[in-house]
């Protein structure tokens, strides 16, 4: 692939209908958020685990006929970790299920940021991406003390720290990609945000904090995968 800077424009060499494949993962999402709403346990559990294969599908048609390359190898990455950090419980239920979370979804947002920076960022930072360290200091300054109320405390405000760190480092770096990347980045931050509370504050969140986690993962992750695809088709005319 060209070294090339990715030119936005370029995403009308999308293939038509390149869209179709994210249907089935809004199908997925949306029933998965209304089960979860209902507490239907029994379809919210095998739905969630769904969530990532369907992507992966949706990313596989709408970048059919792309010469495959580092952006979709850490595009795939990224996702793949993302399921393993959605299904933690379910594929090592003997092992303590929020401290695998982190660390899968941790390598997740690693293999997110070299994305963004070195393959598909556009400009330079802009000026409204400090936001996001303002965001991590007022999260931890806000949780700290919870954190500290618990056994463990100093701990968990060091792990939380850390994820925040990469979490934030996410939504920076995507602050230099196309708009789709950006929001999607800013979705997932979103997402986190609100289950970081649920976890640790949970008499502070509303009942539809659940779903609200749900529906702004889902959001993040199938706009920055979208966004991946119209940004990855502006790099190099196609081969495949």
């Amino acid at each position: 692939m060209s070294a090339t800077q990715p030119d936005v424009s370029a995403s009308a060499t999308l293939p038509a209908r390149w869209w179709w494949g994210f249907v089935p993962f809004a199908l997925i999402s949306l029933v998965h958020i209304v089960a979860l709403t209902l507490n239907a346990d029994e379809i919210a559990a095998p739905t969630k685990l769904a969530l990532m294969p369907a992507l992966i599908i949706a990313v596989l048609w709408g970048g059919r006929g792309s010469t495959w390359g580092m952006s979709y190898t850490l595009l795939f990455a990224a996702l793949a970790l993302s399921w393993l950090g959605d299904g933690a419980g379910f594929f090592f239920p003997d092992a303590p299920t929020l401290p695998l979370m982190l660390l899968f979804f941790g390598l997740a947002h690693l293999c997110y940021i070299w994305l963004f920076a070195k393959r598909l960022a556009v400009r330079r930072f802009p000026r409204w991406s400090a936001i996001y360290l303002l965001w991590w200091i007022v999260t931890l300054a806000i949780l700290s003390p919870v954190l500290l109320a618990q056994p463990g405390g100093g701990a968990w405000i060091a792990a939380l720290g850390a994820y925040g760190v990469v979490l934030g480092a996410t939504a920076a770096t995507a602050s230099r990609c196309n708009p789709v990347i950006a929001t999607g980045a800013a979705f997932f931050l979103t997402s986190d945000t609100v289950l970081a509370f649920l976890l640790f504050a949970p008499d502070a969140m509303p009942a539809w904090s659940d779903p609200l986690v749900m529906l702004t993962y889902c959001t993040g992750q199938g706009l920055i995968a979208a966004g991946v695809i119209i940004a990855d088709r502006a790099l190099t005319p196609r081969s495949l």
